[in-house]
């Protein structure tokens, strides 16, 4: 499909860029989005991307709308022509897999999920055809993720696995969403991961939790005192299991503002991605560690 635009009341228009969920479908948002950044149209208070579509808001009393989506659609056809290549950073993530935090919540909500005589580790293992546990979470930490959007919940970071599609773990969410979800759990709903930013109800699949704040509306955590939320959009995060021990050290550096997540500034080009996924992968893992 070409791109739809429809508004919402009269201060919203909203822009489908795709029907479908894939970093392509990104790109062309992410690059629309930033193009009505750069261009700074007078009116405009508010831009909100997605997976595969975004939301500006708008003031009437400024810009009418039908000039709005003017300027937004002559952007279109310059963000078209754009070579699809952003900078940005992949972020390493640590993550103790299989904890008991969410371990004791998920067997609370047992009769709201598919199968009540697995752990979400498990079911998710067996329907993604994993033989183990243990492959499962090599699987879900042996490759990159993108940040396609922030939100939902304040910080809570959506991410598309970077494998090709026949690789993509996918899991539906709960039968019914859980009244509580621990905070920093990693889950999973969908084809989509995320890690819960604060703590709450929640319907995806629960992995494991990170040591690491991803929102701090006191902004006293080290890394968050320039912005209360850690990521944005484009962002590339990569997993590292980590056992209990390195997770209580962590949360204690965290507590004593010694924690630093390891960040590293990195091109994406879409195209060399798409070329040769594993060896691209290899190489952002590379930039990760200094190599």
């Amino acid at each position: 499909m070409g791109i739809r635009y429809s508004f919402g009341g009269d201060e919203h228009l909203f822009v489908e860029c795709s029907e479908e969920m894939s970093l392509d479908a990104f790109f062309k948002s992410l690059s629309m989005t930033n193009g009505i950044r750069d261009s700074e149209i007078k009116g405009i208070t508010e831009i909100c991307p997605a997976n595969a579509s975004f939301q500006v808001k708008f003031d009437p009393d400024i810009i009418k709308p039908d000039d709005l989506l003017r300027e937004v659609k002559s952007i279109e056809g310059a963000a078209a022509k754009s070579e699809p290549v952003i900078r940005t950073r992949i972020i390493e993530i640590p993550v103790l897999y299989n904890d008991p935090w969410t371990h004791e919540t998920l067997m609370r909500f047992r009769e709201r999920h598919q199968d009540p005589t697995s752990t979400d580790l498990e079911y998710a293992a067996r329907i993604n055809h994993h033989a183990t546990v243990d492959d499962f979470i090599a699987a879900h930490a042996g490759s990159p993720w993108f940040v396609s959007m922030v939100g939902f919940v304040a910080g809570l970071p959506f991410m598309y696995q970077m494998v090709d599609r026949q690789r993509q773990i996918e899991v539906p969410k709960y039968l019914r969403p859980r009244t509580d979800t621990p905070k920093l759990t990693i889950g999973h709903g969908g084809c989509f991961g995320c890690i819960y930013s604060v703590r709450g109800a929640g319907g995806y699949q629960m992995f494991g939790v990170t040591p690491m704040p991803i929102f701090d509306p006191t902004q006293t955590t080290s890394y968050l005192r320039d912005f209360m939320v850690f990521f944005r959009p484009g962002d590339i995060v990569k997993f590292k299991p980590i056992d209990r021990p390195a997770y209580d050290q962590a949360v204690e550096e965290v507590d004593n503002g010694q924690f630093a997540p390891p960040i590293r500034d990195v091109s994406f080009d879409l195209r060399e991605f798409s070329k040769d996924i594993d060896g691209y992968n290899a190489k952002l893992e590379g930039v990760l560690n200094g190599h």
